[in-house]
């Protein structure tokens, strides 16, 4: 990353607006934002991505090429509200042009009449889902979408060893924290400010655990890294949790279930338990490090998978208790929902935002832009009107989403369907009993005809699939962050997740 960072100094070399004949050169991060900024810039304008086609552009890498690209681009566009992993974020801001437009979508379109909504996660696991968080701007302290808070693990007590392990897409593990040699200088993650993401944490052995984790903000620019605070969180893992005396004494606040985050507040510098489930009075919880005893109940116990990438945990076929990430991947995210492309009035406000851009990088052909801009509105506009035709034919008891990936939540919201549940196993262990139950009753007793995945996240969908046989409903596909041969634009992607939805959950003629 630090050779890609490093072309930044690129940037001062850039061409000029109109360097490609008399066309502006535009870099966006999806090929969805591509498409629709093609729609808007017409034969003034060459665009491309740099999330390739049929990638993922949750956990995209950015290479050397792609910062030279940007560092030539007279404009560029990504989505943010952190769809894209910050890596690429950092080589977009460090390599585009000074004083080129650089244009962050989804948050900046809420001004143009977007409509955004919070990204629930609400997996029902049997035990608790703990996560990592910051929280908080920073802006007094000069954070910026580019700065990174570091968590450090600087202290580890406890019968076993304690191993926080993110599994990502392709079942390959990336250890965070890992005490069985102590804890030391690679004991240490990364996530940019108002994000949080998702961990299994393993213990080899039952008994009391202690994590001493210590926060810090890395600004850019040279700066020296500013430390935050610190905070020791406890563990009973495999024993009664509900007698265990917290870090810090006193009374303990025991947490066993929902979902909770390990947290930052980037703006205090404390560090806390977040459960955005577990009420204290109208208010989400905030519990003090040195108060929370986190319950590891004898339920978490998983075997060790028989897969060499997985040797760390111990030996295969033995035990460990975890508690499991339940989404796989790196699936770094926010508060909002960055999928606003989902409903089409908010892809109308982005092709709004689109056209004042381009205006503003190229005067000069002003009127083409709002030309071509108007011409898209109004197909966007029948767009809209087709999907909300095709949806409203399904029987409303029908009206139930199952998904690989929590991408459908503006497509639910805009035209009258539910979000009944996503399930991304991990590849590397067998799902639980429970797991497969939990989904087979979901889709039982909703008496949904189809289950959807998307294209480019198949491979992840086994056990959906597997579910789906057993239940004797159909699996379908539906587009939700990239095209593929079959849909190579916004609105032939749109136009099939409506029709895929009419054909598959029994949608009237």
């Amino acid at each position: 990353m630090a050779s890609v960072a490093a072309l930044g100094l690129l940037a001062g070399c850039s061409g000029a607006a109109g360097a490609d004949g008399d066309k502006l050169t535009v870099v966006s991060t999806t090929e969805i934002l591509a498409d629709l900024v093609q729609h808007v810039g017409g034969d003034l304008v060459t665009t491309s991505s740099l999330v390739p086609a049929g990638g993922d552009p949750h956990s995209y890498e950015p290479t050397p090429a792609d910062a030279k690209r940007v560092a030539r681009a007279d404009v560029t566009f990504t989505n943010h509200l952190l769809l894209e992993p910050q890596s690429l974020i950092k080589t977009i801001d460090a390599n585009a042009p000074e004083g080129s437009p650089n244009v962050s979508l989804a948050e900046a379109a809420e001004s143009y009449g977007a409509h955004v909504i919070p990204l629930v996660e609400n997996i029902g696991l049997d035990v608790l889902w703990l996560g990592l968080r910051v929280r908080g701007t920073g802006k007094a302290r000069g954070a910026t979408r580019t700065s990174s808070v570091q968590l450090r693990a600087t202290e580890v007590e406890g019968p076993g060893r304690l191993i926080a392990y993110l599994t990502e897409s392709l079942g390959q593990p990336d250890r965070y924290f890992d005490s069985s040699d102590g804890v030391g200088p690679d004991d240490v993650t990364t996530l940019p400010p108002a994000a949080h993401t998702h961990l299994n944490w393993a213990f080899t052995k039952p008994g009391i655990y202690r994590l001493t984790l210590a926060a810090g903000l890395e600004v850019g620019d040279g700066k020296p890294v500013q430390q935050l605070g610190s905070g020791t969180f406890t563990f009973a893992v495999g024993v009664e949790s509900r007698g265990v005396a917290p870090a810090a004494g006193g009374p303990a606040t025991v947490l066993d279930d929902g979902h909770t985050d390990l947290t930052v507040d980037l703006d205090s510098g404390r560090l806390l338990a977040f459960s955005d489930v577990r009420k204290v009075g109208d208010a989400q919880a905030d519990v003090p490090a040195g108060q929370v005893v986190i319950d590891v109940p004898n339920k978490a116990l998983v075997s060790v998978p028989d897969d060499p990438r997985f040797s760390f945990l111990g030996k295969p076929g033995g035990q460990v208790h975890q508690l499991p990430q339940a989404v796989l991947g790196k699936h770094v995210h926010g508060e909002i929902d960055p999928h606003l492309w989902e409903d089409v009035a908010n892809a109308k406000a982005y092709v709004q935002l689109i056209r004042d851009t381009l205006i503003s990088a190229d005067r000069g052909n002003e009127q083409t832009y709002r030309d071509n801009a108007a011409t898209y509105l109004r197909e966007l506009d029948e767009l809209d009107e087709y999907v909300r035709a095709e949806v409203a034919s399904i029987p409303a008891d029908r009206r139930q989403l199952i998904t690989t990936h929590d991408a459908f939540g503006y497509l639910a919201d805009a035209y009258g369907m539910t979000v009944a549940g996503f399930v991304v196993p991990n590849p590397a262990q067998e799902p639980s009993v429970d797991q497969v139950r939990k989904l087979s009753e979901t889709i039982r007793n909703l008496e949904v005809p189809a289950v959807f995945v998307e294209p480019n996240l198949a491979q992840r969908a086994s056990v959906l699939t597997q579910v789906a046989k057993d239940q004797n409903v159909a699996v379908c596909l539906l587009y939700g962050d990239s095209f593929d041969d079959n849909a190579r634009s916004y609105v032939a992607m749109m136009r099939h997740n409506a029709e895929e939805l009419k054909r598959c959950l029994g949608g009237t003629r």
